[in-house]
């Protein structure tokens, strides 16, 4: 039987100039389909292969990933507002190298990614020999309030130059359940920061559990402002931060956990308040709920890295966190004079409950006159996060 070679095609001008990756707006040409032949030599039959051509731009027609097929990404593609993109469980996709192969879902557009703990979903590079950066990553673009804007309006991507942010907390961007995303994170025009999952502005609608970012070449999660609630976050050998948020998220984390590799990876949480290259339009602050933690660096306290790094004014409600090896547990930084961090600390705005440090060096490091007494309560009564029950089966690298 002959093997069909479905290319999803839209002719596509595209042009890359955004603030800092060069990414334009995607003008659509084109909606044809193209259809050869294959064969891909395995016994027994033939498995038809679907490519995402860059040339496409964008998916503007509902479209579902089976399982049974191969796909691959090549491009930078984009789920346009008003379509949903179905991926079916146990569903593989193959990212070609190139920091501008990625997937971007449109605010207004849907991605539906519920997979299994036995059969996920997974991003991964197309290499032979797979390594972080081969890709960009997956971005979901929302319509959920951030601090750097007001109102209606709406803040531009990083990656694709593409809007997010506005008034509905509750947006709804899809499902994301037991989505693993390896080999991701290369810097757009080796500049611009590619992530394993970049959730903006992505509302409380959506539905995000069993994610996973592996061997990434930066941040592993990272939230800019929003509402999204995510639950059962692995983050293994980010090459910069794990868990990362900015421009005023708001949602809640429960059960992260994250593993550095020896020498690998950055800060296990970096933690802003606003994004300090620009402005916190709207006065408000990030303020999310943090429950269950685990962190692992296997550099010990050697690690000069911190467990986490609280800047810009960020707020938060954390409870339940181990730390297992690093040179600072938690650091507080009072980098913006106007909005020092500490002083949430003193307004019971930031706080950590029942924290268990483990071959630490300085469980804390605060700026200001806050004490260590204020800010975490419970030393030695956190438990983190059972990862080895929810992460079995469906994650990579974890021990």
């Amino acid at each position: 039987m002959k093997n069909k070679l479905l290319v999803l095609g839209v002719a596509a001008s595209l042009f890359f100039s955004c603030e800092r990756d060069d990414t334009a707006d995607i003008v659509i040409n084109d909606n044809s389909v193209t259809t050869v032949n294959n064969t891909n030599g395995q016994q027994g039959g033939e498995e038809e292969t679907v490519v995402l051509t860059p040339a496409s731009g964008a998916i503007t027609e509902d479209l579902t990933l089976e399982a049974s097929k191969e796909y691959i990404l090549n491009g930078a593609t984009i789920v346009a507002s008003g379509t949903v993109l179905t991926i079916e469980p146990g569903t593989i996709i193959r990212a070609e190298a190139g920091p501008n192969v990625y997937l971007a879902i449109e605010q207004g557009a849907q991605i539906v990614a519920n997979g299994t703990s036995s059969n996920p979903i997974i991003f991964t590079s197309n290499s032979t020999t797979p390594k972080a950066g081969d890709w960009g990553g997956i971005i979901l673009l929302g319509r959920a309030p951030v601090n750097s804007v007001t109102g209606t309006s709406t803040a531009t991507s990083e990656i694709g130059n593409l809007p997010y942010g506005g008034d509905v907390s509750d947006d709804n961007s899809g499902v994301l359940r037991y989505v693993r995303v390896q080999y991701s994170g290369g810097a757009a025009d080796g500049q611009s920061e590619n992530n394993g999952f970049s959730f903006y502005g992505v509302g409380s609608g959506t539905t995000v559990e069993y994610i996973q970012a592996f061997e990434g070449a930066d941040d592993g999660v990272e939230f800019f402002g929003g509402t999204v609630n995510a639950s059962f976050v692995a983050v293994v050998n980010a090459q910069d931060d794990s868990i990362d948020w900015t421009e005023g998220y708001n949602g809640t984390i429960t059960d992260a956990y994250v593993l550095q590799g020896n020498g690998i990876g950055d800060e296990a949480f970096e933690c802003d308040g606003f994004n300090t290259d620009f402005t916190n339009a709207s006065g408000a602050f990030s303020n999310p709920t943090v429950t269950n933690v685990t962190i692992e660096s296997e550099s010990g306290a050697n690690d000069s890295t911190r467990g986490f790094l609280l800047r810009a004014g960020t707020q938060g409600t954390f409870t339940n966190v181990l730390i297992v090896g690093k040179n600072t547990g938690i650091s507080v930084d009072d980098d913006e004079a106007s909005t020092p961090t500490s002083q949430n600390i003193t307004d019971d705005t930031l706080t950590f409950t029942d924290v268990t440090f483990t071959d630490v060096t300085a469980n804390t490091s605060i700026d200001g006159t806050a004490t260590e007494a204020e800010l975490v309560s419970g030393i030695g009564n956190g438990t983190g996060s059972d990862v080895a029950s929810w992460g079995a089966g469906w994650t990579a690298g974890i021990n």
